[in-house]
């Protein structure tokens, strides 16, 4: 009797756990998620963890399937020949295939004083540093939020909700995702919770003391906690294995999502970059490349090829508080269109989203294969880029006449 096909499963977010539970279809298939917390972590609500209104925690036996194998553990490094990883704790295990989706955390940031005086959030342990340092602060306190996208938006609302006084510091615009009207009603309600908003390209953070945040344009903003949500980046595990990635670390792949260097070794999430064009980096898109790199994996496994990357996006939501929220609509090559849905319902509908997200999840654990979000038609914008890069290659290898 042929031995199970054994799949490791480097990293247990939003696009690790969906490649999971998806790959639990088939009974010869053995599944190892090896993940640093015993929990799943619902990071589209680290914000609400930072304002006190959610955990941002759930138990893995809510999203993830029974059959799947869960070590709490980091992998220290990938050993492709011997099809193995190292585990941090000394020990290894083996693999027939490796789904990469270590996901994303705080970019270094480079600015003098970030990393000793800033307190970054992209992660449970960093939130939940940040958590006692706002509650020993008095309400009196200033706060400031360095970075103006969704996550410090979020955040800066949802303190300013609470009556702390907030300062955002956009580095550029408010919302680069937003369109104009999107963006106004964003400044509209956080005008309304108090935040003063900086922007303009003036307004980027130069340096950060112990009390204050100093700008390119000269200005000192007072700030006893600063909170630094400025840009994303990826652990460079990938970079010590061996394998090749681009400039951020992203593991390059194919449009299938399999590694350029190793056919067993397939990435999905913030940690991809499939033909060297990453996508955005969200649970929007993580959760379809879950879904697309397990289909990868099992299409491999039957011998079959695996289908290319269809990737298409809808929307970008933000919460503004716990009262209201905006919904962004946007088309399918991720950029945004002029409707957009604000106030009490753009709060529900964000909320909605967050609940949808488990319950994806949860739905494939139960049900492996059900998901489909990621076989709708991809977008035209990446198509175009796809082709751009293709056109010399063509060029060069067209027969003489």
């Amino acid at each position: 009797m042929a031995e199970n096909t054994h799949v490791v499963v480097v990293g247990g977010g939003y696009a690790g756990v969906m490649a999971a539970n998806r790959l639990t279809q088939r009974d010869d298939v053995a599944v190892t998620l090896v993940n640093p917390r015993t929990a799943f972590v619902h990071r589209v609500r680290l914000h609400q963890l930072v304002g006190g209104s959610d955990a941002a925690v759930v138990d893995y036996r809510e999203v993830l399937a029974e059959g799947v194998r869960l070590v709490a553990d980091t992998v220290a490094r990938i050993d492709p020949g011997a099809r193995r990883v190292t585990l941090a704790s000394g020990g290894t295990v083996g693999y027939d295939y490796l789904v990469y989706a270590v996901g994303s955390g705080s970019a270094d940031p480079d600015v003098p004083g970030a990393a000793e005086f800033a307190h970054p959030i992209a992660t449970l342990e960093e939130a939940r540093r940040l958590r006692p340092v706002l509650d020993a602060a008095p309400k009196t306190a200033a706060v400031t939020v360095v970075g103006a996208g969704p996550t410090g938006i979020e955040t800066a609302a949802e303190l300013a909700e609470q009556g702390r006084a907030v300062t955002l510091v956009c580095g550029g615009v408010l919302g680069p995702y937003l369109h104009t009207r999107g963006r106004r009603s964003v400044a509209g309600r956080l005008a309304a919770l108090g935040v003063s908003v900086l922007d303009g390209s003036r307004a980027t953070v130069t340096a950060v003391t112990r009390r204050a945040v100093r700008l390119a344009d000269g200005r000192e903003v007072p700030s006893d906690v600063t909170v630094w949500t400025a840009g994303f980046g990826v652990p460079d595990l990938a970079a010590r294995s061996g394998l090749s990635t681009d400039a951020v670390g992203r593991l390059l792949t194919d449009e299938t999502l399999t590694s350029v260097d190793d056919d067993r070794i397939v990435a999905a999430g913030d940690s991809a970059a499939p033909s060297g064009l990453p996508l955005r980096m969200s649970c929007q898109a993580a959760m379809p490349l879950g879904a697309r790199a397990a289909d990868t994996v099992l299409s491999l496994i039957a011998g079959e090829r695996p289908e290319p990357l269809k990737q298409s996006f809808g929307a970008q939501c933000i919460s503004l508080g716990r009262r209201t929220g905006i919904f962004q609509f946007g088309n399918r090559s991720d950029v945004a269109v002029w409707l957009h849905v604000d106030g009490r319902l753009g709060a529900r509908m964000k909320e909605a989203v967050c609940k949808g997200i488990l319950k994806h999840l949860s739905d494939e654990a139960h049900r492996p294969g059900g998901y489909r979000l990621h076989r709708m038609k991809g977008n035209t914008s990446r198509q175009k880029a796809l082709d751009a890069q293709q056109a010399p290659v063509r060029a060069t290898t067209r027969p003489a006449a």
